[in-house]
C-alpha cells in the first residue's frame, strides 16, 4: 500500500456483530461435518463472500471490514475442529455421560485463545519474511478484491446451501432415499464389501481438497476395506451372535463382521500411520520452527528499540500483552487439569506439557497452513501424537492403574488440538489481511472474539447432536450415529496405553507402511512429480469407514475434470480464477447447507423421541424403506455432481450470451 498509515474504516460495531454471528453459525456447521465425515474444511472463503454480501447493504463499507468479519467467522469454524476431534472421547471413555457445558467452553475457549497467542510472534517470520504460499489466504484476498465489484458469489452459496439442505431433509428426515448405500457378502471365509455415502457435502470436500488428496484417501480406504479386512477375515474364525441376540448361535452378517474387524483391528493401521505422519511433520520443519521463533522475537526487539513510527499494517498486539494473556489462559487450564486428576503436581506437569506441545504444534499448524492450506492441515495427526506422548508420560508419573490417566491425556490433547486448529486459521487470515491492508492487531482481536463466541455455542451444539444421533460405537447408537472417528481414536489410544489391549501389531504395521509412504513422497518430491503422497491423507483413509471415501474420491474426479476442461480450451487466467471461485463457493455452500440442516433436523429428532417417533418419518410409519430409494439417491447425487461441474466450468454470462446482454442494456 502506498499509505499504510492512513487508517481505513475497520473495527466497527457492525463488524463485531456480524463477525460473532457468522462465527457461531459456521462453527456449528463445521462441528457436524467433522463428526459426520471425520474431516473439516476451511470456511475462510465462504465467510468472506457472505461478509461481502452483508456489507453490500451498507452505503459505506471497506474491504477491511469484510476481511475482519471473515476473520472472526473462520476462527469459529476452526475451533469446532479442535473440539470435535477430542472432547467426544470423554463420552467414549465413560468420563462424561453427556457434554458438560462449562468444561467444554473453558477447554475450547482457552485452548483456542492460546492458539491465537502462540502464532502472533510467528507472523513476521512466516508471512512477512517467509516464502510460504498460504493458498487459502491468498485466494480469500482475491475473492474480497473481486467481490467489491461483483457480489454475485453470494448467490452461488445460497443456491448450493438450499440444495444441500434439501438433500439432507430428503434422506434424513423424510427417508425418500438412504444416506448410505452399502453391502457385504461372505465369500468362503472372507468378505467382499462395497459402499458409498450419498452426501453432497462429502462430494464437495473431495472437490475442495483436490484429486491428489482425494485419491490418497480413497486408496487408504480401499486398501483397508477391500484388501486388509478380507485378508484378516479369511485368517480368522467367523463369529456367531451371542446369547443376548435374537439370532443367537447364527453367523454374524458379513457387513457387521467387516465393521467389527475395522473397529477393533484394522483401523489401527491408520492410527500408526497418523502417529508417524505427525512426528515426521514436526521433524521435517524443525529448522523453520526455530528460525520462525527467533526471527519473530528479533523483530519485536527491533520494534521496541526503534524510535520511528511503525506502519499500521505491521502493528501486532504488544508482546507484553501476549505474555500476560498466555499466563492468564494457562491458570484456568491448570484448574481444569486439577478437576480431572485431583493431584496438584500432576496438574502442573500437565500444564507444562500443554504449553510446550501447544506452542510447538501451533507453529507446525501455522507452517503447514502456509504450505498446503488449512483444509489439508494434519491437526488430527499431531493431536494423536500429543495424546500418545502425554499418556506415556502420565503412565510413568501415575502408574498404569491411575484411574484418571487416560482422561488427563485426552484433555491435554483437547487443548493442544484447539490451539493447533486455530493457529493455522490465524496465519491464513493474517496473510489475507496483509494483502488487503488490514491492521494485524485488529485481526488478532477478531480472532479472539470469534474463538470466544464459538466456545460459548459449541457445547449446546454437541449436546443436540449427541441426543439426536449418538456416536458410532457407543451403547444405543443407531444406523445414523455420527462416526466421530478422531475422538474415538483418542479414547482408544489413551486407554490402550494405560489399560493395555491396543492391537500393537496393526499399530506397528501402520507405522511401517507410513515410513514407506514417506519415502515414496520424498522420492516424488526429489523428482519434482506433481503427484505427491502425504502420509496423513492415506492414514485418514485407512481410518475412516470406506463409504465416506467414495464420494470424496468422486469430488476429486470432478476437480480433475474441471482442470482438463480448462486445459483443453486454454482458458484465460481471469476466467480460470473466476471458475475456481465459482466451484469453491458452490462446494462450500453444499457443505454448509447439509451441515446446518443436519443440526436443524436434530431438533425434531430429539423432540419426537419423547413420543417414540423416529426419523426418517416414512420408515417409522410404514416399517420399511422407500422402494428404489437407493437408485433415487444415486441419481440425485449424480445430478448434484453434474451441477457442480457445470457451474464451475461455465463461462461468464457476457461471453456466453452477448446478444442477451445487448438487449438488457437497451431497456
Amino acid at each position: 500500500m502506498n499509505d499504510a498509515n492512513k487508517a481505513p474504516q475497520e473495527l466497527t460495531i457492525r463488524v463485531l456483530f456480524f463477525g460473532v454471528l457468522l462465527s457461531v453459525v459456521l462453527s456449528a456447521a463445521n462441528a457436524y461435518l467433522g463428526l459426520f465425515a471425520g474431516m473439516t474444511v476451511s470456511a475462510a472463503i465462504p465467510a468472506a463472500v457472505i461478509a461481502l454480501g452483508i456489507m453490500s447493504f451498507f452505503r459505506r463499507s471497506t474491504i477491511q471490514e469484510c476481511n475482519l468479519i471473515g476473520t472472526c467467522a473462520s476462527a469459529g469454524e476452526s475451533l469446532a475442529a479442535g473440539v470435535i476431534f477430542t472432547l467426544p472421547a470423554l463420552l467414549f471413555m465413560g468420563r462424561w455421560e453427556k457434554f458438560e457445558y462449562v468444561w467444554v467452553a473453558i477447554i475450547a475457549g482457552f485452548g483456542g485463545m492460546l492458539g491465537v497467542l502462540f502464532t502472533i510472534p510467528l507472523r513476521r517470520s512466516l508471512i512477512v519474511e517467509g516464502d510460504l504460499k498460504f493458498p487459502e489466504g491468498v485466494a480469500t484476498a482475491k475473492v474480497l478484491e473481486a467481490g467489491r465489484t461483483d457480489a454475485s458469489g453470494i448467490g452461488y452459496i445460497v443456491r448450493a446451501a438450499l440444495a444441500g439442505g434439501l438433500f439432507k431433509i430428503g434422506a434424513n428426515a423424510v427417508g425418500l432415499w438412504p444416506e448410505v448405500m452399502q453391502g457385504a457378502t461372505r465369500l468362503g471365509g472372507s468378505i467382499a464389501y462395497f459402499g458409498s455415502n450419498l452426501s453432497p457435502a462429502l462430494l464437495s470436500v473431495g472437490y475442495i481438497v483436490g484429486l491428489n488428496i482425494a485419491v490418497l484417501i480413497f486408496i487408504g480406504g480401499a486398501a483397508n476395506w477391500l484388501l486388509t479386512i478380507p485378508i484378516v477375515a479369511g485368517m480368522s474364525e467367523w463369529p456367531v451372535y451371542g446369547a443376548d441376540h435374537d439370532l443367537a448361535g447364527q453367523a454374524v452378517s458379513a457387513l457387521e463382521y467387516a465393521s467389527q474387524l475395522w473397529s477393533t483391528k484394522t483401523r489401527y493401521i491408520g492410527v500408526g500411520g497418523m502417529l508417524v505422519g505427525g512426528l515426521w511433520t514436526i521433524f521435517h520443519m524443525r529448522k523453520n520452527l526455530v528460525s520462525g521463533v527467533t526471527s519473530g522475537l528479533k523483530a519485536y526487539r527491533q520494534i521496541k528499540e526503534g524510535t520511528g513510527d511503525i506502519d499500521r499494517t505491521e502493528k501486532d498486539l504488544p508482546m507484553q500483552w501476549i505474555i500476560f494473556m498466555i499466563i492468564g489462559s494457562v491458570i484456568p487450564l491448570c484448574f481444569v487439569y486439577q478437576y480431572f486428576v485431583q493431584q496438584i503436581y500432576i496438574s502442573l506437569v500437565m500444564a507444562c506439557v500443554m504449553l510446550v506441545t501447544g506452542f510447538l504444534f501451533a507453529a507446525v499448524a501455522g507452517y503447514m497452513a502456509g504450505l498446503v492450506g488449512s483444509s489439508n492441515n494434519p491437526i488430527s495427526g499431531v493431536t494423536i501424537s500429543t495424546v500418545l506422548v502425554s499418556s506415556l508420560m502420565l503412565v510413568l508419573m501415575m502408574g498404569r492403574a491411575a484411574e484418571g490417566g487416560p482422561v488427563a491425556a485426552v484433555v491435554i490433547g483437547a487443548v493442544v488440538c484447539c490451539a493447533a486448529a486455530i493457529a493455522g486459521d490465524v496465519m491464513q487470515d493474517l496473510k489475507c489481511g496483509r494483502l488487503v491492508g488490514t491492521t494485524p492487531w485488529k485481526q488478532q482481536v477478531m480472532e479472539m472474539l470469534g474463538t470466544a463466541s464459538a466456545a460459548l455455542i459449541i457445547g449446546p451444539v454437541l449436546m443436540l447432536l449427541h441426543n439426536a444421533y449418538g456416536f458410532r460405537g457407543m451403547e444405543g447408537a443407531g444406523e445414523k450415529a455420527l462416526s466421530a472417528p478422531q475422538a474415538s481414536l483418542m479414547a482408544s489410544v489413551a486407554e490402550g496405553v494405560f489399560k493395555g489391549g491396543l492391537p500393537w501389531g496393526y499399530f506397528g504395521i501402520g507405522m511401517g507402511v507410513a515410513v514407506l509412504i514417506i519415502a515414496l513422497d520424498q522420492y516424488l518430491q526429489a523428482r519434482k512429480y506433481p503427484f505427491r503422497t502425504p502420509v496423513l491423507a492415506v492414514a485418514i483413509g485407512f481410518y475412516l469407514p470406506f463409504q465416506l471415501s467414495v464420494p470424496i474420491f468422486i469430488g476429486g474426479l470432478v476437480s480433475l475434470a474441471v482442470k482438463r476442461y480448462h486445459a483443453s480450451r486454454r482458458t484465460e487466467t481471469a476466467e480460470l480464477e473466476a471458475s475456481d471461485r465459482r466451484g469453491l463457493l458452490m462446494a462450500s455452500g453444499l457443505i454448509t447447507g447439509e451441515a446446518l440442516m443436519g443440526i436443524l433436523v436434530a431438533i425434531p429428532i430429539v423432540a419426537l423421541k419423547q413420543f417414540e417417533i423416529d426419523l426418517p418419518i416414512i420408515e417409522h410409519f410404514t416399517g420399511r424403506t422407500m422402494p428404489f430409494g437407493g437408485i433415487v439417491g444415486v441419481m440425485l447425487l449424480a445430478v448434484v455432481t453434474g451441477w457442480l461441474y457445470r457451474t464451475t466450468v461455465k463461462t461468464a454470462w457476457a461471453k456466453a450470451h452477448p446478444t442477451r446482454e445487448r438487449k438488457d442494456h437497451t431497456r
